[in-house]
């Protein structure tokens, strides 16, 4: 099924555009990097409209963004590096299965060693977390404040922060996909050398 879709989708993008394939083999230059949850129902270029070439993407469960993660720092690296991406967006969504699974005591097998990023971000918001009884809306909250934690998380990077220093660049976004209406919802943007946590985090070159 999917060979057979992917061939009529190829025959159509030729019949509307004949150069089409011929501009995308030698070049990218997207302008962003997405790292987003793997999850299936949040595909990146359908959502944001983006064409093959605009948007340079890397997934994983509830879209963390971890220090010790050599897939996710060596895409990281190539994006601002090589490609010169612009703008690097951490977007999550409202009902991640992830997060809710860091939600809970039960374990979920090698996963739980993952979700631990996330309990983390539990932990440093307990005192705002623990107050919502609405099992709904704390969940959603950890979602947003998981997404605000990640986009920290890019920022005390060495890659980032040489980019930053080297190139001025990228913008890092935090956003919220809401499953419900389609709608993307900005959290926060960090631009270059804006103050971060703690100083500890700051590199020099």
């Amino acid at each position: 099924k999917l060979l057979v879709a992917n061939k009529a989708w190829a025959k159509s993008k030729i019949g509307q555009d004949p150069l089409f394939f011929t501009r995308l083999k030698d070049v990218q230059k997207p302008k962003y990097l997405w790292i987003g949850c793997s999850d299936s129902r949040v595909p990146p270029d359908q959502i944001t409209q983006t064409q093959p070439g605009e948007i340079f993407i890397h997934r994983n469960i509830a879209n963390v963004v971890v220090h010790t993660d050599m897939n996710l720092l060596s895409v990281l690296q190539y994006s601002v590096e090589v490609l010169h991406i612009k703008h690097v967006i951490v977007c999550g969504h409202y009902g991640c299965g992830g997060v809710k699974g860091a939600l809970s005591h039960n374990s979920l097998g090698i996963i739980d060693n993952w979700l631990r990023n996330i309990k983390d971000v539990y932990r440093f918001n307990k005192e705002e977390l623990s107050v919502i009884e609405d099992e709904d809306k704390k969940l959603n909250r950890l979602i947003e404040l998981n997404v605000l934690e990640q986009v920290k998380n890019l920022a005390k990077t060495p890659i980032v922060q040489k980019s930053w220093k080297d190139l001025d660049g990228p913008q890092l976004h935090g956003w919220v996909y809401d499953l419900k209406d389609g709608i993307i919802n900005h959290l926060k943007t960090i631009k270059p050398f804006d103050t971060l946590d703690d100083d500890i985090y700051r590199y020099k070159f």
